[in-house]
C-alpha cells in the first residue's frame, strides 16, 4: 500500500524567488496562495494575458511582477522554485523539462507526477501554522481538514506560543533540561479531559 513520503518543509519565501507560469485562474490561485502567507513573497508571473484579478495583485503586493511574453529558459535564471500553471498540459510538460534540467524546483498543477512540491491547504492561527497534503491524491479532503482545523484550534492559541518563546528564552541549564521542563509545562494541552486540571 503506498504512503505519503512527503517530507514537509517550511519555506521562507521572502528570502526566494517564485516563478509562475500562466496568467489564468490556476496562476491566480497559486500567487493568492503564496502571498496570503507571504505578503513579502517575491513573484515573478510570465503570460501572454493575465486575468484582471492578477494585475490587480500587483497595486497591492509590491513584490509581484507580471511579464506579459512567452516562456523561455531564461525565465528560469535566477528563480528558486517554479510553478507551471497553464490549462495547457504538453505546454506544463516544456516547463517541467526546462526547470528540470536547469535543478529548479517545480510543481505543475494538477499533475503530482511532475512535482517536487505542494502546495497544501494551509491552517493558521497567529504564529501556529500547519500545511495539510494528501500527497496529491485529494485536494478538496485537504480543505476541508483545513475548515475543521481552523474552527478547532482557538484563537488563544497564539498568546500561549508567544507566552512559551518566553519562557524558553529564560530557561537555563543544557538541552536537555530545558525540553523537559518545556514539556512539563505544555503537557496541559496533550493531557486527556479526564485527567482534569
Amino acid at each position: 500500500m503506498e504512503e505519503n513520503q512527503l517530507f514537509p518543509v517550511f519555506f521562507k519565501l521572502h528570502r526566494l524567488h517564485v516563478l509562475v507560469v500562466g496568467g489564468g485562474n490556476v496562476g491566480l490561485e497559486k500567487a493568492n496562495a503564496m502571498l496570503e502567507n507571504c505578503p513579502g513573497a517575491t513573484i515573478t508571473v510570465v503570460a501572454l494575458q493575465f486575468l484582471p484579478a492578477l494585475e490587480e495583485l500587483t497595486h497591492h503586493y509590491p513584490n509581484i511582477t507580471l511579464i506579459q511574453k512567452s516562456f523561455s529558459c531564461g525565465d528560469l535564471l535566477g528563480k528558486d522554485l517554479v510553478i507551471a500553471a497553464t490549462n495547457n498540459r504538453e505546454f506544463n510538460y516544456n516547463v517541467w523539462e526546462k526547470a528540470k534540467c536547469s535543478k529548479v524546483l517545480i510543481n505543475v498543477a494538477d499533475t503530482p507526477d511532475l512535482c517536487d512540491f505542494y502546495l497544501g491547504s494551509v491552517v493558521q492561527k497567529g504564529n501556529l501554522k500547519i500545511a495539510i497534503s494528501t500527497n496529491g491524491k485529494s485536494p478538496t479532503v485537504a480543505k476541508r481538514l483545513k475548515q475543521v482545523l481552523q474552527e478547532a484550534i482557538p484563537d488563544t492559541l497564539d498568546e500561549v506560543l508567544n507566552k512559551l518563546s518566553l519562557i524558553r528564552d529564560k530557561l537555563k541549564g543544557d538541552f536537555a533540561s530545558k525540553v523537559k521542563k518545556l514539556n512539563s509545562i505544555t503537557d496541559i494541552l496533550v493531557r486527556p479531559e479526564s485527567e482534569g486540571v
